[in-house]
């Protein structure tokens, strides 16, 4: 399985090598012209555009995501934007409505669209906004979550790759991370997501073979949802699922018609690049290898890890990965142990999504904090643990920090590998994240 990764990391990293030094932009691989306003046609020459923000009880993010998108460069007579907010808060809601209500005082087409029930999460919400017949004017939409700020010529760049390639379904850009230098633990998040972005999505735009949707900053043609079925709520990673029923129809991806079944190799290639490679054997090799395999070798000294499977692959996967955020190549330890503490999570998500467990359905909604650290930091920002003893400490992380720190001390009394230079700081990220000393909490 490591070589396996192995073979899957080298393929993308020379990929998006070949792509960056001969500079094969998108605009150089597909047709590209800007949309400009037409004498006899004025601002009918630009496409109808429909932009969707789902949002749950955004409270410090709404402003900012509702003034962005009503800051895009189009015609105002060709664009219409719904918001549409589950929020189970009243008072949010409630201001949410209003901000909207500002902006369409000032010419811009927003509707406000709320539900009495969250059935589906964010994909009903998607689906049923999808159902208003005013929907059916536009050809493309794009989706922005509420803690996505699109730069103002967003569908100035965008668009015209559809409006061109009748092949293209989808559309995807690239984020920027404003609080990326806010603290070491947002700075290893970037160096995870700038491999996804700059590696796996670039790689998988170029060879045309597929990258996943990532829930925001997309633009997709519409007729590829209708003929991909929409939106499903059989799921919570809803983007995902669209973008493979898309793919296994044949539309094109690109990252920034004729329509024909995909061929089998390319069925195989998403199969094996995207779930198999990707999402199964990554997350198991990170975690039961080098949290679980390594550290209980030590107990058995018959047992012996050959040299490149414990250095020599592991550092050359971990080059490829932190070449995506050089700036923060220094900080490639730190990234290291998050990621190793982290395939915990992602294995478990991996054996609860694939066994149709009771969570897998469930919907949880990270808390998007906004500027309210800079801008209230006495009165809602709090640095003190929760009160509650089992909110305390998270007992999983805390169960496997100990077990590492025994294996550790075990291979430093007993052992001559060396191994507990790589456990020890093992066992201690595991033990920071079970006493909860990552994050900031919020006070309700």
């Amino acid at each position: 399985m490591s070589v396996m990764l192995l073979i899957e990391k080298s393929s993308m990293g020379i990929v998006s090598l070949y792509v960056k030094i001969l500079r094969r932009k998108p605009e150089k691989i597909y047709k590209w012209e800007q949309i400009k306003e037409d004498e006899e046609l004025g601002t009918a020459a630009y496409p109808m555009v429909l932009v969707q923000v789902p949002m749950f009880n955004e409270k410090e993010v709404y402003k900012l995501s509702i003034g962005a998108v009503s800051s895009l460069e189009w015609p105002s007579d060709r664009l219409i934007i719904q918001v549409l907010d589950d929020s189970t808060d009243l008072t949010t809601r409630d201001l949410v409505q209003k901000e909207c209500d500002k902006w369409r005082r000032k010419g811009i087409n927003i509707d406000y669209i709320s539900r009495d029930n969250r059935n589906g999460y964010k994909a009903g919400a998607m689906k049923e906004a999808m159902e208003i017949p005013y929907v059916q004017l536009c050809e493309y939409v794009a989706i922005f979550d509420a803690d996505f700020q699109p730069a103002p010529d967003f569908l100035v760049r965008t668009v015209p790759f559809l409006v061109h390639n009748p092949d293209i379904g989808l559309v995807q850009a690239r984020w920027k991370f404003v609080n990326a230098d806010e603290c070491l633990m947002t700075r290893i998040q970037e160096m995870s997501l700038n491999y996804h972005f700059k590696i796996e999505q670039q790689s998988g735009s170029y060879t045309a073979a597929f990258f996943g949707f990532n829930g925001t900053a997309g633009v997709w043609r519409i007729a590829a949802i209708i003929q991909a079925a929409g939106w499903k709520e059989r799921t919570t990673v809803e983007d995902m699922d669209l973008a493979v029923r898309a793919t296994l129809v044949g539309w094109k991806f690109v990252y920034i018609g004729n329509i024909k079944k995909v061929t089998l190799g390319k069925k195989f290639h998403l199969l094996y690049n995207f779930f198999f490679a990707r999402r199964i054997v990554s997350h198991n090799v990170t975690f039961f290898f080098y949290c679980v395999v390594i550290p209980l070798s030590v107990y058995f000294p018959e047992v012996k890890i050959p040299l490149w499977g414990v250095v020599y692959i592991p550092t050359i996967i971990t080059i490829l990965n932190a070449v995506g955020t050089p700036s923060s190549f220094h900080l490639t330890f730190f990234w290291i142990l998050f990621e190793n503490v982290m395939s915990w999570h992602r294995c478990k998500a991996v054996f609860i999504g694939l066994t149709e467990a009771e969570r897998a359905n469930e919907w949880i909604v990270t808390e998007k904090l906004g500027d309210m650290i800079k801008t209230k930091p006495i009165i809602n920002v709090v640095n003190k643990i929760r009160t509650k003893f089992w909110d305390r400490y998270n007992f999983s992380e805390l169960g496997i920090g100990i077990c590492l720190m025994v294996c550790a001390s075990y291979d430093y009394a007993f052992r001559t590998d060396h191994y507990f230079v790589y456990i020890y700081p093992l066992s201690i990220s595991f033990l920071i994240m079970g006493f909860g000393y990552v994050g900031t909490f919020i006070s309700k």
